[in-house]
């Protein structure tokens, strides 16, 4: 059965409102607002409805009303303020703090409980809509969760088909993507200028896999050649950043942030802002900042890698080599950024290392 409250400190008031449901309904009552306010605390979950005097000893209306706000309560119980003083002044207080009506003494019994029957239907009706509205929204997050896991992981697929034309680097592709969120990360907290939000930095590392697609289309023999590459070979190999661009434009959505953020890393991940990076050889502020962390990210991950020509550095050694411009030119906010990240980067790689043995 569902349980009204009536707040009163005038016995016949509360009286005269008891008899207009106590056949329909379970019926508190209290004589002002403190002990309004305890009734309330130990019945909250079953209270339908509250009818709530404003001029009270103790605490008052709108004391209590404060309270109901204060513990969220206002969005599930409805409460009609009774009052004797019918002034515009009173109507707006009371609407102010959160009553949902207002009515005047002396009661009228089928106005008073016509309205509230009214009330208690409306505020039913909308908890309904929520609880089902929450229910479907927690599906469509869950099938969002689902189809980010699928993506990530034919991301991850397609990354490492791209690096080495099977799928060994996987551990390559995740580092990546780890190194990626980790550094910028970093920039959104240090650097607020460039706008990055979570949201932007999860889109960013996911689309970081695909750095290397342009791979696809390199000749084996020059991908896994047992040396360092001839000035041939290393112009080949430059090509992949333009042929991973073409690969994508075939899948292109307009205004697709996702889209921009895979063209642009695909281009542009191995630009150095003094100019001498390929392949267009970008200038300081004109390559983005994202571009910059999968940069430092794939040289980072590619010097503590075995590869077929050369044994794997320690982290020590591979963060001294980028920080001493070996691995070229970054601009300050990234190295600043690199320099912050050291420590999580290294234990990407030690925790990796550890769960292998």
């Amino acid at each position: 059965m569902q349980t009204i409250l009536i707040v009163d400190d005038i016995e016949i008031n509360r009286e005269m409102l008891a008899s207009f449901y106590e056949e329909q309904y379970n019926i508190l009552e209290a004589a002002d607002g403190e002990e309004a306010i305890s009734i309330i605390n130990e019945n909250k979950k079953d209270i339908s409805l509250i009818f709530l005097d404003l001029i009270m000893p103790k605490k008052d209306g709108i004391d209590v009303l404060i309270y109901l706000r204060g513990a969220g309560l206002l969005d599930c119980i409805p409460v009609i303020m009774i009052t004797g003083e019918a002034t515009e002044e009173t109507d707006m207080k009371a609407y102010e703090y959160g009553a949902a009506d207002v009515i005047y003494k002396p009661f009228t019994e089928k106005i008073v409980t016509k309205r509230a029957m009214n009330l208690m239907e409306q505020f039913s009706s909308r908890e309904k809509k929520e609880t089902e509205s929450r229910i479907r929204t927690s599906d469509v997050f869950e099938s969002i969760e689902q189809l980010a896991s699928m993506n990530e992981f034919l991301l991850d697929a397609l990354g490492s088909v791209a690096e080495f034309g099977s799928l060994e680097s996987a551990s390559h592709i995740k580092r990546i993507k780890s190194f990626t969120k980790i550094l910028l990360g970093h920039v959104k907290a240090n650097y607020p200028k460039y706008g990055l939000s979570d949201r932007k930095i999860y889109l960013i590392s996911q689309a970081s896999a695909l750095h290397d697609i342009g791979k696809i289309a390199i000749p084996a023999e020059i991908l896994k050649a047992p040396r360092k590459l001839t000035a041939d070979g290393f112009n080949e190999i430059k090509k992949h950043t333009t042929n991973g661009c073409e690969i994508i434009l075939r899948f292109q959505m307009a205004d697709n942030e996702f889209f921009k953020y895979c063209y642009n890393i695909c281009r542009w991940h191995h630009e150095k802002i003094d100019g001498k990076g390929y392949p267009d050889g970008l200038v300081g502020n004109e390559i983005p900042i994202y571009c910059e962390a999968v940069a430092i990210a794939d040289c980072f991950e590619t010097l503590v890698r075995n590869r077929v020509y050369q044994n794997a550095v320690t982290c020590l050694e591979a963060y001294e080599m980028i920080q001493n411009g070996e691995c070229g030119a970054f601009s300050d906010v990234m190295m600043n950024c690199f320099k912050m990240a050291k420590s999580e980067l290294f234990m990407v790689v030690e925790t990796e290392k550890t769960d292998m043995n």
